[in-house]
Parts: C-alpha cells; sequence; structure tokens
C-alpha cells in the first residue's frame, strides 16, 4: 500500500469514526492521532522505554505513544504514573481527623443505624496517639471536639454517636467547616489531617452549589487538611462528592449503608498509612503543544501550565493520567521535548516538600509510515481504553438520567473503540457486555440507577484514579 493510499484510507476510518462519535471531521489527508487502527495495519509490537525519576517517596514514570510523531497539526499520547513507595519505617502514623455524619431527615431509618454502626468501629479504631472530632449535621451542627483518643474519651465519643437522631436539611458545608474548625489547631502536629464526609442527599442549606462545595474542599486542602467524601442511598449526587474528594485530596466511594463500617476501616487504614500529601502534577507544554487534555481527570490550566490535583497516597498505592497533546511541529532530526511533567508533593515520613521530574520527547517526520512503525503498543492500549471510557462515562451520566436510547449508543460507541483493540482490551469488552446485560435487564429505576453507579467507579478505575472505595 503507498502513502497516498494509506493516508486517504486513514483519513477515511477517520471520518467514520468522527461522525459515530459525534466529533469533528478530521483533515481529508492527515491522521490526526495513534489510536485509529488503520486498514491492514498490524497491532503495533514496540515498547518504548519508560522515563523514570529518581528516588524519593514517590516515583514518577512516563514515555509518549511513539518515538516519532508526524509534523504539522497531530496528535499524541502520553501516559504517566505516580508510584508511592513503602515508608523506610514500618510505622503506624498518627492521625488527626474529623468523622462527618449527614443526620438530615432522610437518613431516617436504616441508613442512620448504620451510620451510627460505623461511626463506633471507627472509634473503637483509633488509639491514644490520635486525634478524633466528631460532627453531625441537619441544618444545624453539633459538634464532639477535637480529643485524643483515650479509653476514657473513647466511652464519651461512643454514648454521642449512640446520640445521634435524624432531624433537618442538608447542610453539608456547615458540616465540612466545623470539622475543620476542630482539625486546624492540630495540622502542624499531625503529618495527616483528614476530614471524611458522609452524605446520603443534595446539600440543601448552606453552600448548595457543587463549584462552592468543591471550593471548600479545594481551600481546606490548601490548609492541609484531605476531605472524602462518602454517598450512601439512590438520591445523593455521586459527581458533587467525586469533586470533593478530587479536590479535597482524598477517597470517594459510591456505598450501600452495609458498606459503610468496611469503608471506614480502609479509610483509617490509608490514613495511617500515607507516605506523601497535597499530591500535585504540573504538565508544562512547550510550544509546539497547543493544548492537553488529562483524560477523565479534573485539570486546570494556567498558561503554559497545567494542574491536576491528586489524592494522598500510601505506600503501594498509585495514580495513572492519560494526556491527549494536540501538536504542531515541525520536522526534526533530534528529539523534541513535548511534554515536562512533575509531581509535588509533601514527604510524609521526611516531613519536608519534595518534587520528582520527567520529560518526555519524540522525533517529528512527515512520513506517517515512519510514525506507524514506532508506535508503542502499551499507550495505545492506554489511550484507546481512555477514549473508551469517556463513552462510556457519557452512558452512566444518560443512564441516571433514564435516557436509555442514549446511554447505549454510548455504550455502542466504546465497544467499537475497545474493539480497535480487542486483544488488549478483551476484559474491557467483557465488562461492558455485562454491564449492557445488566442495564438492559433492570427492572426499575433504581435498579437502573445502581447500574450507572457501578459503570460510573469502573470509569474511575479506567481512567487511573485509585481513590475509590
Amino acid at each position: 500500500m503507498n502513502r497516498t493510499t494509506l493516508l486517504l484510507s486513514a483519513a477515511g476510518l477517520l471520518a467514520l469514526g468522527a461522525l459515530a462519535l459525534g466529533l469533528p471531521k478530521p483533515p481529508p489527508t492527515t491522521d490526526t492521532t495513534h489510536t485509529v487502527v488503520l486498514p491492514d495495519e498490524q497491532q503495533p509490537t514496540m515498547t518504548l522505554p519508560l522515563i523514570s525519576s529518581g528516588p524519593g517517596a514517590l516515583t514518577l514514570e512516563g514515555k509518549l505513544s511513539g518515538a516519532y510523531v508526524q509534523s504539522g497539526p497531530s496528535e499524541a499520547f502520553a501516559v504517566l504514573e505516580v508510584k508511592a513507595h513503602a515508608p523506610k519505617e514500618q510505622r503506624r502514623v498518627p492521625v488527626n481527623v474529623a468523622l462527618v455524619i449527614d443526620r438530615s431527615g432522610s437518613m431516617r431509618g436504616p441508613k442512620l443505624t448504620d451510620a451510627r454502626s460505623a461511626a463506633r468501629e471507627f472509634v473503637q479504631r483509633l488509639t491514644a496517639e490520635d486525634r478524633l472530632a466528631l460532627v453531625h449535621y441537619g441544618t444545624d451542627v453539633t459538634t464532639f471536639p477535637s480529643t485524643l483518643v483515650t479509653e476514657e474519651v473513647r466511652a464519651r465519643m461512643l454514648a454521642f454517636v449512640d446520640g445521634i437522631q435524624d432531624e433537618g436539611s442538608t447542610n453539608i458545608s456547615g458540616g465540612l467547616e466545623a470539622a475543620a474548625q476542630q482539625l486546624r489547631p492540630y495540622v502542624s502536629q499531625y503529618r495527616v489531617s483528614r476530614a471524611i464526609l458522609i452524605s446520603d442527599g443534595q446539600p440543601t442549606t448552606g453552600l448548595v452549589r457543587e463549584e462552592e462545595l468543591t471550593g471548600l474542599a479545594r481551600r481546606l486542602r490548601g490548609e492541609g487538611i484531605a476531605v472524602s467524601g462518602l454517598g450512601v442511598g439512590e438520591g445523593f449526587n455521586e459527581n458533587l462528592m467525586q469533586g470533593i474528594a478530587e479536590q479535597g485530596g482524598g477517597f470517594t466511594g459510591f456505598l450501600r449503608s452495609d458498606q459503610l463500617a468496611e469503608v471506614f476501616t480502609r479509610e483509617l487504614e490509608q490514613a495511617t498509612r500515607t507516605v506523601a500529601r497535597g499530591v500535585e502534577v504540573r504538565l508544562e507544554l512547550p510550544p509546539q503543544v497547543t493544548h492537553a487534555e488529562v483524560m477523565g481527570m479534573n485539570a486546570t490550566r494556567e498558561g503554559t501550565t497545567v494542574r491536576v490535583p491528586l489524592y494522598d497516597m500510601a505506600g503501594g498505592q498509585s495514580a495513572r493520567l492519560v494526556v491527549k497533546l494536540t501538536l504542531a511541529t515541525e520536522p526534526s532530526e533530534q528529539p523534541l521535548e513535548l511534554l515536562a511533567a512533575t509531581v509535588r508533593y509533601v514527604d510524609v515520613e521526611q516531613d519536608r516538600r519534595a518534587e520528582a521530574r520527567v520529560a518526555l520527547s519524540a522525533r517529528s517526520t512527515e512520513e506517517l509510515a515512519v510514525v506507524r512503525a514506532h508506535l508503542d503498543k502499551e499507550v495505545r492500549v492506554h489511550a484507546v481504553r481512555a477514549l473508551g471510557t469517556q463513552q462510556l462515562r457519557a452512558a452512566a451520566e444518560e443512564m441516571k438520567k433514564g435516557n436509555r436510547t442514549a446511554a447505549l449508543d454510548f455504550m455502542g460507541n466504546a465497544r467499537k473503540l475497545f474493539g480497535a483493540s480487542a486483544s488488549a482490551l478483551a476484559g474491557d469488552l467483557a465488562e461492558l457486555d455485562r454491564t449492557q446485560a445488566a442495564y438492559e435487564n433492570a427492572q426499575d429505576g433504581a435498579a437502573q440507577r445502581d447500574e450507572a453507579r457501578q459503570l460510573q467507579k469502573k470509569t474511575m478505575k479506567n481512567f487511573g484514579y485509585n481513590n475509590a472505595y
């Protein structure tokens, strides 16, 4: 197949893909993405070496989708992974924590009973080295002040938990502000400070807009207080709770009430094993990169810098970022730096700020065949999975709205993308088939919403999050 035929075939396939996915049509003679499989093309077999940072509590690794990019307007992908190492001293880290429990009227019955039971278990697992504040909120807020959890104090805390009764509206901001007030005096004394929020519903008093509540979580994170957001019941806003955790540097979960005790236990274990807090990835874009999309993650751009907040990380945890780069390059025999990435964090064991950095480069060529011959097989799989997962996230949103046809259409788009790398993404295809079958067989709205939540949790894992229960 000569180069002209190859280009035209690529353009035709891209146009069909764009129509199917509702995307703009690409230029007629340029294959702008490394993820589209061309006619008669063999899957990439090359594995490029990872570029890795030096030692530290966190290591940053990354590579581009190929050793070459096409000159002119084009796209490439980068995969970055942040890995947390186990601390040198295997010592439990004492924590400064506040447990924030929704007791609004909608918590009446088994949900509040289970929440009290989970809180009791949480209190039982703390030691005299830990500080705990208990907050419960409806319209107003009630607080048990932050105190070292001695045996005498533990008994009073358990009595406080047993006395929680359902009443009032849902004042999430009031609960978080009260928790922060209790945590702030001790942030400098403890390596880890965290507010754990649990709610079953939409905020109805205090700050009620999503951007206000996620902004509050971001501000608390800036003060050294991580915020986890856990949702229970059928009516809660998953996007809000996930946004609070993302901006707060904590963990999130879509939970049934009978799972609360297990999750609170895991939350405590994660907090006491934290090796890095205040984690943020910064991407520096050179002039030849006109746009960078961190797929599936919340990111903000300031000039040529893209900032991606991550969660506090315990030993053995990781986070993966898939970044789609929009390029405008001139042919070059020498490698061009296309992305410089830095992860900044507070090293908990050393109690100091630290960072790790990698720079990713590729040559630019006019020859599409050269680009294709030097693609990395692993990055292509990550890129295709991320593109397909964008469609699954859209499907989950439509499922929650009850838009059955639209949800199934988005699942179909994901199936086409996953099918382009069927051998590598067979597990994703099988999981998609299971999700679609369960959704189609769901007998009522509650069952459909449950499938939507399970799918949203799956998309978070696909996008590289490891902070979801």
